[in-house]
């Protein structure tokens, strides 16, 4: 990545939040990368592998909060 800026980096990059931890599921068949919120839900961060009309479905839109059992 080249960054361009004006700016000092260390004004940069403390503005850059921590990560938070993400896993890989794979939900319908659909790999995704997911944030895991409470009560078995996770949020959508983006899709790794799938069909591509599953990139069009707004079911699987980054952000998209889905309901999951978890199998053991």
């Amino acid at each position: 990545m080249t960054l361009y800026t004006v700016m000092p980096l260390e004004f940069v990059w403390e503005q850059r939040e921590e990560a938070s931890p993400t896993q890989e599921m794979q939900i319908q068949g659909v790999l995704m990368e997911v944030k895991t919120l409470e009560n078995n839900r996770v949020e959508i961060v983006r899709l790794l592998n799938g069909p591509l009309d599953c990139y069009l479905n707004p079911a699987f839109a980054p952000g998209q909060i889905i309901r999951f059992v978890p199998v053991m």
